[in-house]
């Protein structure tokens, strides 16, 4: 059984790996530095998860995040701790986040900068995956405020109507998606 999201200890420095163009490591920053100003490149993941039907799961996004606060996003994103593998950070992560078990299908991965305001950058290299799960979210609150799944065709249709609603790298992201995987990620899905 996993700890609720309160009861789990906060990690003291949470640190992000630092990376050049090539993805190739230079380093680590503490998360809150890596995100101020223009940013500065790090290493990172977002997850797509869809159910048996074929639906995507979005969350919005908490009021107390730094960047993007209460927009819609993709099911999960986050970056790997120093010395963790993208793949198995994504899976922890997903779990802490939503307490749901999924398996993961690397996709691509791609370099985006985007300025929230003056609060701050998302500057990163990121592994994009997607994941399948027949089980419902219990959302961490500090992380999620809601969720929801939806067909892809709604998701696409909902962007494009209302693109300020969802974040940067969601729409990158989904974008690239539905133009070059979607077909295979739904026949996986629903093969179980």
């Amino acid at each position: 059984m996993t700890a609720p999201a309160a009861a789990r200890p906060a990690p003291t420095r949470d640190l992000l790996i630092l990376v050049d163009g090539d993805d190739r490591e230079v380093g680590t920053l503490e998360k809150v530095a890596c995100h101020v100003g223009e940013g500065i490149l790090h290493r990172a993941f977002s997850v797509f998860l869809f159910n048996p039907a074929g639906d995507v799961l979005i969350q919005q996004r908490a009021p107390g995040k730094m960047l993007w606060p209460g927009f819609w996003s993709n099911s999960c994103c986050s970056h790997p701790r120093p010395g963790e593998d993208t793949a198995a950070a994504a899976v922890r992560r997903v779990r802490e986040e939503l307490q749901i078990g999924c398996r993961l299908q690397y996709l691509y991965k791609f370099q985006y900068q985007a300025r929230f305001g003056d609060v701050g950058s998302e500057h990163e290299l990121c592994y994009v995956y997607a994941g399948y799960t027949g089980e419902e979210p219990v959302a961490d609150p500090a992380e999620v405020t809601a969720f929801r799944w939806v067909a892809p065709a709604q998701l696409t249709a909902a962007v494009a109507a209302e693109p300020g609603r969802y974040s940067p790298w969601m729409k990158l992201e989904w974008a690239e998606i539905t133009a070059h995987h979607l077909d295979g990620i739904l026949a996986a899905a629903r093969s179980g």
